[in-house]
Parts: structure tokens; C-alpha cells; sequence
């Protein structure tokens, strides 16, 4: 009679083994590590810099020209090869044939002559205006003010 079987005698433990969630945990945080610089990668530059700065509200659908150290053309933050360069211009234009205007974002490093190629490029495929893209240089007060394009007002 004594084959019965006592809970109390097995081994059976009621807490959860959190060893593999932390595994896990620690593999996806090291894959966002590796991921993330690559996603936010595109064009970077260390722009001029300028005084009696304001400050733009960012607008994805503004067209953005990036001229690389290297030479190298980015259309809205994705690089393109200079041969599509006014092609692709004058089709960003013609998404928005009211707003033809483009913002130029160029390295400082870039030889003057390499940004009026750019902005006469620009002129052809048909910007209106030209906006060069400067941040403020250190030591002197800029705006505090954010202008915004589509509203024309400024903001506090």
C-alpha cells in the first residue's frame, strides 16, 4: 500500500528561470546596438557655421541637397550618383511644383566651387530658392525662435 506518490518528495520548483530570458534580452539589445547607427546612418556633415541664426522646423517634405566631404550628392538624406543628380531634382520638384524650394546642407570642408556646381544644378532642374544650411557658431547667441515654413509664423 505504500506505492503512493507524495508531492512534497518531488523536485518540482515553482519559480520561473528567468537564466534564458536574460539571454534573450541581452542578444536583441546587442543586435540594436550593432542595428541603430546603421539606420540613422545617411548624410552627415560638419556644416559652416554662421551668427543671427533661426532655427527651422524640420519638414520631411522638404527637399534636402547634402553635399559629402568626399564629393559625394545625398538627395533627402540618401545618396544618389551625380549623374542622376538634376533628374532626380527636377522630379522632387515636380512632387511639389508650389514649394520649388531646396535646402543646400554642405560640408565645410567642400571647395566653393563644388557648391556653386550644386546650386546651379538646382537652377536647372527649377529651384526657386536656394537656403544654405548653417548652425550656429559657438560663443555667439542665435534665435531661440523656431520658424515654421508652413505656418509662416514663429514660435516660441
Amino acid at each position: 500500500m505504500g506505492g503512493g506518490h507524495d508531492v512534497k518528495d518531488t523536485n518540482v520548483m515553482g519559480e520561473i528561470n528567468v537564466t534564458p530570458l536574460v539571454d534573450v534580452m541581452l542578444v536583441l539589445l546587442i543586435i540594436f546596438m550593432i542595428v541603430t547607427p546603421a539606420l540613422l546612418s545617411g548624410f552627415q556633415a560638419t556644416m559652416p557655421e554662421g551668427v543671427h541664426m533661426k532655427a527651422r522646423k524640420d519638414d520631411p517634405d522638404r527637399t534636402t541637397f547634402g553635399l559629402g566631404a568626399d564629393g559625394a550628392y545625398y538627395l533627402n538624406r540618401k545618396p544618389i550618383r551625380k549623374e542622376d543628380a538634376l533628374a532626380l531634382l527636377d522630379a522632387e520638384f515636380k512632387k511639389h511644383p508650389d514649394d520649388k524650394v531646396m535646402f543646400l546642407k554642405a560640408d565645410r570642408r567642400v571647395a566653393y566651387k563644388e557648391v556653386v556646381e550644386v546650386m546651379n544644378l538646382a537652377k536647372k532642374a527649377g529651384a526657386f530658392v536656394i537656403a544654405a544650411v548653417t548652425e550656429c557658431k559657438p560663443g555667439h547667441e542665435c534665435s531661440g525662435d523656431i520658424v515654421d515654413d508652413k505656418a509662416t509664423q514663429i514660435q516660441r
